[in-house]
């Protein structure tokens, strides 16, 4: 008979070792729950009462249970409007900033590229050097983009530090593949298509994430380059709700509220935040490992 497998014997956690992980349990929880605490204040004080936020500085759990900032939020058109805005910008933008950041990275992930040091250079130096808001202004009135929804998504959509990561997650794949696939004739939108991107999942995952933040946060471009207040999305309206309700001057006809309340406030920031929170846990397991492939060979 064969004799057994002993297990293999574990050493005691000595006390230093101990109280060193509780020490650091605890400082890590502290940390988390200073982190969420902004969350729950914004949460709790969206379902509070006016009177009850003028009466406390800070809520955590509201005595007065009240959904009237949600009700009326949701009762006009305008957030609707605004909502909608951000989401097709999201998905559009996030689409064609994929589909131009994955064929560039893929061009210049190729060592036989005719002046590919060159235009790493340029990626490179856009990082640290840009032309400027007027300048860039300048040209997005220039090729007539003004008053358009593409003034959202063309002047950002491609950022130099996500097609770093994916030039050389490309990069770090043996040259192999490409050369099996082109003995059985493929060309190279072949390849990028049916072998690269495929392999790509994890950073596509997370690029898309990032790309997904920027245009649902935006709002500076929309102020710059929209001057139709029915086609701002959603930040610029809560940016309007923010002005307005502080007494400063602003264009409380684009918003709909006389006058804003702190818990309308409040919970215009829920309903923004909460797309992106809805999202993450999708990419979550993606997040890491897909930036950290592209990251770790340069």
């Amino acid at each position: 008979m064969a004799a057994t497998a002993k297990k293999p014997a574990y050493k005691k956690e000595s006390l230093g070792s101990r109280i060193f992980n509780v020490v650091n349990y605890t400082l890590l929880a502290l940390i988390a729950l200073a982190c969420l605490l902004p969350f729950i204040n914004v949460l709790a004080s969206s379902f509070a009462s006016t009177q009850e936020l003028v009466e406390k500085k800070f809520v955590l759990f509201p005595t007065t249970f009240s959904l009237d900032a949600y009700k009326y939020i949701f009762s006009t058109s305008t957030i609707f409007q605004g909502l909608a805005v951000s989401i097709g910008t999201t998905i559009v933008g996030t689409a064609v900033s994929m589909l131009l950041t994955a064929l560039m990275a893929y061009g210049l992930s190729r060592r036989y590229l005719y002046g590919r040091s060159f235009i790493n250079f340029i990626v490179v130096f856009s990082m640290l050097f840009s032309g400027g808001m007027i300048p860039t202004f300048l040209v997005v009135k220039a090729t007539g983009l003004i008053d358009s929804y593409w003034s959202l998504i063309l002047p950002v959509a491609i950022n130099a530090f996500n097609l770093i990561i994916m030039r050389n997650f490309f990069q770090a794949l043996p040259d192999s593949l490409e050369e099996s696939a082109k003995i059985d004739g493929a060309n190279d939108f072949r390849i990028l298509g049916s072998i690269m991107l495929p392999l790509a999942l994890p950073s596509i995952a997370t690029l898309s994430l990032f790309y997904g933040v920027t245009y649902w946060n935006t709002y500076t471009n929309a102020i710059l380059y929209l001057t139709d207040s029915d086609k701002w999305p959603l930040q610029v309206l809560l940016r309007q709700i923010v002005i307005v309700s502080s007494g400063m001057e602003g264009d409380s006809s684009a918003v709909d509220i006389i006058p804003p309340a702190q818990t309308i406030k409040m919970a215009v920031i829920v309903v923004a935040t909460l797309p992106m929170l809805i999202a993450y846990p999708f990419v979550q397991k993606h997040f890491t490992k897909g930036a950290l492939l592209g990251a770790v060979k340069g």
